[in-house]
């Protein structure tokens, strides 16, 4: 028997009520015995079933660009990428017909701020052992805002309203319930599930009060931080028995992590004196960072490339904002780009819309960058800065089944995403009425709240 739908179980239409009401009770309980099964059966059989993407355009990314491609995905992972006739058709597969369509990896945004998410509070200017997972709502709208946008991974981070925000995490855009449902890590009470979040500049500036009040005052305090996650290590290591240990710091676990390079530093910084402030502190502590936003990039990219430190920045299409990101230019990513800089773009959503988020590389190929960085600046180039290279970024075989497929040329502002497949499972469909609905937005489609994001004060 086929399964009717995994979510008639929840909804079960009215002729399923009439049946079970002229039935006996066994024979109902064996109807629905059947129909479970079924439906728990159904996603495993979507996975199994090869997937055949035929006649598109494909953008490998690590590789040139295929006219009349063919992509196979299998398991949720790519089992084949090449041209039409170089590539064999599995018998039994579900064959989609992409032609005049572009097929590319699923984006990843290396800083956004969606699913609710927050972080410290105004105890204190550092909180290294505040976890964003868990403050994460992955049924809010702006989950599916995300992947209307053709975004299948996310850094979700807290706000810059403290020197240390909290623990960032990784998602990857699955249909799912729980956060669970959407980590990279498998455990959640052991694994290291994302990088961590520092910034500097104004945003933790505050007067008479616990937080920093200079620039100089908040480099000393992160300074201060890490060496006594030091002194916490060497405690550890002398201690002879368990009665020596010191007590379990969760903050000093996490800065550990840091400074063993096993979690990744994304740092936001805006000017160029902040950006070498950063640099000074990778220098003296060997932690591995990714500079996010360097508005003023462009004045040190030198500098940047001699560190060997990627940047993840942010396209701002509008004026204001604040000052110290006044020189926030266009053509910085093709600044950096000429430096040697690893580049990527971030939405930050909401300050940038995850649903044009595809854009970004548009606007920076009209300012310098070359085509080919720009869209490895939306995938391959964020993957490796948040150390998911090996899963993500590229249609390559033995990856991730993350693909969008789009209308036309990434670069146009015409085009627009149609689908977003995670790990060979469609999560956005142009088609669907609901789906457009979170790609077009209007009054009622996302949760109140979605557009409110505060980087001052409140740190969320």
């Amino acid at each position: 028997m086929a399964c009717l739908s995994s979510t008639l179980l929840a909804e079960p239409p009215v002729y399923m009520h009439r049946f079970f009401c002229f039935v006996s009770p066994g024979l109902a309980a064996w109807f629905a015995a059947i129909v479970l099964v079924g439906c728990i059966a159904r996603p495993t059989l979507a996975q199994s079933q090869p997937q055949v993407f035929r006649g598109a355009t494909v953008y490998p990314i690590a590789d040139a660009p295929i006219d009349n491609g063919i992509v196979v995905v299998q398991d949720g992972v790519i089992k084949a990428v090449g041209p039409e006739g170089e590539v064999d058709i599995p018998a039994g597969a579900a064959v989609h017909d992409a032609t005049g369509k572009v097929i590319m990896p699923g984006l990843v945004d290396t800083h956004s701020h969606i699913a609710q998410v927050n972080g410290g509070d105004q105890s204190g200017p550092t909180h290294p052992g505040v976890r964003t997972l868990d403050a994460v709502n992955v049924r809010h709208s702006s989950v599916g805002r995300a992947r209307a946008g053709g975004i299948t991974t996310v850094n979700v981070l807290s706000g810059s309203g403290h020197l240390l925000s909290g623990q960032t995490t990784h998602l990857k855009l699955r249909n799912g319930d729980t956060v669970e449902d959407l980590l990279f890590c498998e455990n959640p009470l052991t694994d290291i599930c994302g990088g961590i979040k520092m910034a500097n500049g104004t945003n933790s500036i505050r007067e008479n009060t616990a937080f920093p009040g200079t620039r100089a005052r908040s480099a000393s305090i992160l300074r201060q931080m890490l060496i006594d996650a030091r002194a916490y290590r060497e405690k550890k290591e002398a201690a002879s028995s368990e009665e020596e240990m010191p007590p379990t710091d969760l903050g000093k676990e996490a800065l550990l992590e840091v400074l063993d390079g096993e979690r990744i530093v994304h740092f936001h910084t805006h000017r160029h004196d902040d950006v070498l402030t950063v640099l000074r502190l990778k220098k003296e502590f060997g932690f591995e960072v990714v500079l996010h936003h360097v508005s003023e990039g462009w004045r040190v990219a030198d500098e940047i490339a001699a560190a060997d430190v990627p940047c993840s920045i942010i396209v701002i299409d509008s004026p204001g904002g604040k000052h110290e990101a006044v020189n926030l230019y266009f053509r910085t990513g093709a600044v950096l780009e000429d430096a040697g800089v690893d580049v990527a773009y971030h939405t930050d959503d909401f300050i940038t819309d995850s649903r044009l988020f595809l854009r970004s590389a548009a606007i920076g190929v009209r300012a310098g960058m070359s085509e080919e960085t720009a869209l490895e600046a939306m995938t391959l180039a964020g993957a490796r800065m948040l150390g998911l290279e090996d899963r993500i970024g590229s249609l390559e075989e033995g990856k991730d089944a993350d693909l969008i497929v789009l209308s036309g040329d990434p670069l146009s502002v015409y085009t627009n995403i149609e689908e977003t497949w995670v790990e060979g499972q469609k999560v956005f469909d142009r088609d669907n009425p609901d789906d457009r609905d979170l790609a077009t937005g209007g009054y009622g489609v996302y949760d109140d709240g979605t557009l409110h994001h505060h980087h001052g004060p409140s740190g969320e």
